[in-house]
């Protein structure tokens, strides 16, 4: 049986810390499922077509001699998603101890609304800790150097993005 892991995230941009966590997750599957959520909440700073994208370009070959990966966006409870691609894991990742409390919750909710799909937590490798989305925004809204987060072509995406919104 074919084993099909889903790595939900808004991916706003994405980062180092994403594309290592996707890294160690092709290793423990068959397939791959990175969702791309709609979040209206996290003012997003790219559409839901170019984090896809950029999502897919980024993803493309991390899975070289392991699982497949296909990016899809999605905009409905995570476990009907990870239930529609036929994924009995939900795959997560760790920076610190805020993010297990967060997590914690949702996956006594996720347990509640579907007992058939687990949740495995990967650890942020400790180089990628401090990295999210949300600081890697800030630092480049605020003309800062953000390659040390991100890829180039990521970079480059979001420092054209941010002067756009000057």
């Amino acid at each position: 049986m074919k084993r099909i892991a889903i790595y939900p995230g808004t991916f706003d941009p994405i980062t180092l810390g994403h594309l290592d966590i996707i890294k160690r997750a092709v290793k423990l599957v068959d397939h791959l499922v990175i969702g791309v959520a709609t979040n209206a909440s996290k003012l997003p700073i790219f559409t839901l077509d170019e984090r896809v994208e950029m999502v897919r370009s980024e993803a493309d070959n991390l899975a070289a001699g392991h699982a497949s990966i296909e990016v899809l966006a999605f905009d409905t409870l995570l476990v009907k998603f990870a239930a529609q691609v036929g994924a009995s894991v939900i795959i997560r990742g760790l920076r610190a101890v805020s993010d297990f409390e967060y997590e914690f919750q949702m996956v006594a909710m996720n347990q509640r609304l579907n007992t058939d799909i687990e949740t495995v937590f990967l650890m942020a490798d400790p180089r990628h800790q401090a990295i999210s989305s949300r600081l890697v925004k800030e630092i480049a809204l605020l003309d800062g150097d953000i390659t040390p987060f991100t890829t180039s072509a990521v970079a480059e995406a979001l420092v054209q993005r941010c002067k756009e919104i000057h």
